[in-house]
């Protein structure tokens, strides 16, 4: 057998180097994808295990008795889709979960979880990601303090909207000592998903068409 190619006089030429370091790049890329396809699964079971904790710490179970992760509606809201999930208990929507996001310090983003009752009360608020400052910022964290359960049982009118804010500003919520940027974002936050679940409660609920609301943006969604 004539191995032309491991010839010494061909391992000086360019073109060999070029199909050495074109197999090597391929063989690297085939490899990638196998990895890639075996671990997507994993990935994505990871992320599904994450979100329903997630629901279940705002959410109480007596609430629902079908699939929150699978029960959602998508609404437009300030120009992005909201993915809201919907525990209903015998075919009736008890309570909707969703993610909102605010500015905090340094103006990095934080993502926040709450869960709000068909009356509009909250059940429960979480913070999923942040970047404040370690041990200042971050006591909104449930682990850190228990700062962030003062939102449980709050509504749009408890406190009357003027009050929305923290002690520093006129409000009724406490802010950290050194740290006021952070819980007054969050206080914001918060406010502003309970005004989005008033402005749109009954498709949140389940309660009208997609669309059939004047000034209603359209939306899509399924329960099972």
């Amino acid at each position: 057998m004539n191995l032309w190619f491991l010839k010494p006089e061909y391992r000086q030429r360019l073109g060999y180097h070029v199909v050495l370091l074109g197999g090597v790049a391929l063989l690297t890329s085939a490899a990638i994808g196998v990895a890639n396809h075996l671990t997507r699964a994993d990935i994505a079971q990871r992320q599904l295990e994450d979100l329903q904790v997630t629901l279940q710490q705002v959410v109480p179970a007596n609430y629902y008795d079908n699939d929150l992760v699978r029960d959602t509606v998508t609404v437009d809201h300030g120009g992005q889709p909201l993915v809201v999930y919907r525990a209903r208990r015998a075919g009736q929507v008890q309570a909707v979960c969703y993610q909102i996001s605010a500015p905090g310090y340094g103006n990095t983003a934080m993502v926040i979880a709450i869960g709000v009752d068909r009356n509009g009360t909250l059940l429960g608020t979480r913070v999923i990601s942040h970047n404040e400052t370690p041990g200042l910022g971050d006591k909104i964290e449930l682990g850190k303090s228990d700062w962030i359960l003062i939102f449980t049982g709050r509504s749009l009118n408890d406190p009357q909207p003027a009050k929305w804010a923290v002690k520093k500003d006129g409000g009724v919520f406490d802010q950290f000592t050194g740290a006021t940027i952070t819980p007054r974002a969050v206080v914001k936050a918060v406010k502003t998903g309970l005004e989005f679940f008033a402005a749109h409660r009954a498709l949140l609920l389940d309660e009208a068409a997609p669309g059939s609301i004047a000034g209603q943006p359209a939306a899509s969604g399924g329960h099972n």
